[in-house]
């Protein structure tokens, strides 16, 4: 006869044979996480709250990275994982791919793994490990969202710098050094402006759906400037005692299609959208800003929140690499010459 210790044994040698994980559990009330899960948990959410991800979104996100660190507590139980996903990069990376193969075995939608996966990233990340690398179960193929190369963000900015008033040089450079939506731009009041010689920030509201979604954006020196020198001359300005801070020659407050014109105005005159293929328009400047910083090693987590993406996934977009990064990758390789 075969004692139940005999037999869990044989379980779990079987299991980790085969690289199985502990059974998908549908259909009830979670069970409390053991420690030091739940801490960990305690602590996602915690960091989770200062983001501006929309609520229903952190709900989620909660949710699913619980699912994640109860699968990670039995499998932990069985001696299953490799290193510590909580603090090793690489025990991380094995981790999510093991989870993802154990939601594929529960016949889980592809959807619905991709969206858990765009948690455990987002929760990795917020714990300050690398990215991890497991790939989505949808085979979509997303292209990096148009930017400018540095050629053309110099002669847009040297364009900006010699014909620009000082209420269009804020305008200019507003998508480019802040990352902001054009609607941003023209929704931004006075009293969301705090400026002085050696700091300041914006605090952006969010349009559309993210209406009543706010986010603090550090101001670049050169916007920096910008905006004091722009603020000083608006005082002379029709309806500089009204909220606005872009104004009209009128003192109304700009529209999203004048600030808009006035943007393609001076890529135009930069000679920017002329190539086929590549065309010029303010969101444009938005994609330089976020492509940018992603190229200089910045953390997906906070280009997101600089951007005001809901969703870590939409900042992922702009990992994928310009043709000018693969020839230098190419050209690093040895050769016979």
């Amino acid at each position: 006869m075969t004692s139940g210790n005999a037999r869990s044994e044989a379980s779990r040698a079987d299991a980790t044979a085969s690289g199985a994980t502990p059974p998908v559990r549908r259909g009830r009330r979670p069970t409390p996480l053991p420690e030091p899960y739940a801490a960990v948990l305690a602590d996602y959410s915690r960091r989770l709250r200062r983001s501006p991800l929309a609520d229903s979104s952190k709900t989620k996100y909660i949710s699913r990275v619980r699912g994640y660190l109860a699968w990670m507590s039995e499998a932990a139980a069985y001696g299953l994982l490799e290193g510590d996903p909580l603090a090793d990069p690489a025990a991380a990376t094995a981790a999510v791919r093991d989870y993802r193969r154990h939601l594929k075995n529960g016949r889980r939608a592809a959807t619905t793994i991709d969206n858990v996966l765009a948690a455990a990233d987002d929760f990795h990340a917020r714990r300050g490990l690398a990215a991890v690398q497991a790939g989505r179960e949808r085979a979509r193929r997303r292209t990096a969202p148009k930017a400018l190369d540095e050629d053309e963000i110099r002669r847009y900015l040297r364009r900006v710098e010699a014909a620009a008033s000082p209420r269009d040089t804020v305008i200019a450079l507003l998508p480019y050094l802040a990352g902001l939506r054009i609607g941003e731009v023209v929704a931004l009041d006075v009293a969301d402006v705090r400026v002085s010689a050696h700091e300041g920030d914006l605090r952006v509201r969010g349009n559309g759906r993210d209406g009543e979604k706010t986010r603090t954006v550090a101001l670049h020196p050169d916007l920096r400037h910008a905006v004091r020198t722009w603020l000083s001359e608006r005082l002379t300005w029709p309806g500089a005692d009204t909220g606005a801070l872009l104004l009209n020659a009128r003192g109304g407050r700009l529209t999203d299609r004048a600030a808009r014109h006035i943007i393609t105005r001076l890529g135009r005159d930069a000679g920017l959208g002329e190539e086929p293929g590549r065309p010029f328009a303010p969101h444009i400047l938005r994609h330089t800003f976020g492509a940018q910083l992603v190229r200089a090693g910045t953390d997906l987590v906070l280009v997101a929140e600089l951007m005001g993406h809901k969703r870590l996934d939409t900042t992922r977009q702009y990992i994928p690499p310009a043709p000018a990064d693969r020839a230098a990758a190419l050209g690093a390789l040895t050769t016979g010459h």
